[in-house]
Parts: structure tokens; sequence; C-alpha cells
């Protein structure tokens, strides 16, 4: 069983009439090399916002500012940074605030590890939390300030459905997932209804990360890749399909818009129904 990520066209993006989508105003897209943070970022763009990607893949970020220039969204800038790195966060937010006035941050970057708890490596433990729960709290507070000055922001965590529920052999992934919740709520508790922050859960969806970890999960339950997909990973949904990136992407577009001013530490569960159906 072979599933690929899909291309992006322009028609697949949603594209809001907002006033704060403009390219005076920056968004900030971690993970813009690939899946998710690769289409958030294209979507900021298509939607008139000036884009600064973050990734540690130069080659990969640089194909992204390609794809949504093509697309139609022309001020997008590629930042090559290791978000483990504190003195190359600094620096990226630095360089994002010189292109405009810093309103959005999609924090989405993130790796995964399969095993259980007992085998455990601590040094996957202490990198997915650098990656996956500090360096959203860090660009966090490095931003804040930005949103502050410009009167208002929105700050969007990907979460999953692993921030609802936890899956066996997944648990830092699950940690993190649970722990940008408490983020969001937590900047949106201190932001006065001005500096907005959200999640974002969805269930598996169709990129690198989703699909690279059928093997390991396939080995660690003894079943075959076929039934990763079909009973694991979409067992419990009501929609027998893997979502795609840009579908993802839309959710962060209208929970940045003012339409959603009132997603103030909420998160959107879009999952087929895998949390609340029975």
């Amino acid at each position: 069983m072979e599933i690929k990520e899909p291309e992006i066209t322009r028609k697949d993006v949603l594209i809001l009439d907002d006033d704060d989508f403009c390219k005076e105003n920056v968004c900030i897209v971690t993970g813009c090399g690939t899946g998710i943070g690769r289409a958030v970022s294209i979507a900021a763009a298509v939607n008139g916002l000036t884009v600064a990607g973050l990734d540690i893949n130069d080659t990969e970020g640089e194909k992204t500012v390609k794809i949504a220039r093509a697309l139609g969204g022309n001020d997008f800038t590629f930042i090559k940074t290791d978000l483990t790195d504190d003195d190359q966060v600094r620096a990226a937010v630095e360089k994002a605030a010189g292109l405009g006035q810093i309103r959005y941050l999609a924090n989405i970057a993130g790796i995964q590890h399969i095993d259980a708890v007992e085998n455990f490596p601590m040094e996957s433990y202490d990198l997915m939390q650098k990656l996956m729960l500090r360096a959203p709290f860090f660009l966090s507070q490095l931003v804040i300030p930005h949103m502050k000055q410009a009167g208002a922001g929105a700050i969007a965590n990907m979460a999953s459905v692993h921030a609802h529920i936890c899956t066996k052999n997944k648990p830092v992934y699950n940690i993190t997932k649970f722990g940008l919740r408490a983020l969001s709520q937590s900047i949106s508790a201190e932001g006065e209804g001005r500096i907005r922050s959200f999640t974002i859960s969805s269930g598996f969806v169709k990129t690198p990360l989703a699909l690279n970890q059928v093997a390991a999960q396939a080995e660690q339950r003894g079943i075959t890749p076929e039934q990763v997909v079909t009973d694991v990973m979409m067992g419990a949904s009501r929609v027998k399909e893997m979502m795609s990136p840009v579908e993802v992407a839309n959710l962060f577009v209208f929970g940045f818009s003012r339409f959603s001013k009132y997603l103030v530490g909420g998160d959107l569960l879009f999952d087929g129904g895998m949390v609340l159906t029975y």
C-alpha cells in the first residue's frame, strides 16, 4: 500500500477576505520544508501574508518558497533554523521582524519515535521535547512582544488527536501534544483577547511524518503495514481517508483570520470522528 503526499494547487487553498492578511504582516511558520508546515507556509503566502519559513532543511525549505511563489504567494523568505538552538531561533525572529510586523506564528515542526515507555531512548525524548514543546514556547516568548506592539496577534500550535487520546508506543509524542494545548491556553489566558492562541488537532495526515512511521508501527504491533493504515490509523475514524496537508493548512488560515476572534485557547478538532464518536 502506497499513500503519497498530494501536490498543492491554488484551488485547494482557503482564501479569506481579511484586511490583516497583507504583506505588511508577517507569519512565522516552523517546519516549512515538508508536510503540514509546507502547506501552511504556502496557504499563508497565497492569502497575502509575508511568510518567514523556518526549517533545518534548506533544500526543502527553498522548494517550498518556489511552490508558494508559483501559486501567487510572492512574499516568502526561507530562514534556515535549528529550532533546538536558541541563538538560531533568536536570529530567525529578528530576521522575520525585519520583514514587517510579526502578527502570526504557526508552530508545526515535529518528529516521531515509536517505542514503549520502558524502551524509549532518552536522547529521543530530549530531542522531541526541545523541538516540539520548548521551541514553540521559546518562539512564543520572542514574538509576543512584537504582537503586543502591533496590538494583536495569534499563535497556532499543531496538536493532534494525540492531544486528546494516547495510543501506545507514542508516549513522548502524546506528552508534547497535550503540552501544546496547555501552552495555547496559557498564552490565551495572558493575552487579554488581543493575543490569541489555539491548537489544531487532526487525525492522520498524508505527510512524511505519518507515512514514514507505518513500518515501525507494524513491527511494534506485530501486524502488516496495510493493517497499520486500515486498522490503527483509520480504524476509529468515520472518514476512511487520511487528510491532506492543505486541508490542515486551511484550518490555520481560518484560525488566524478575523472570523476566529472567539477562538481563544480553543482547539479545532478535525479528526474524522476518531475521538468523539463510538
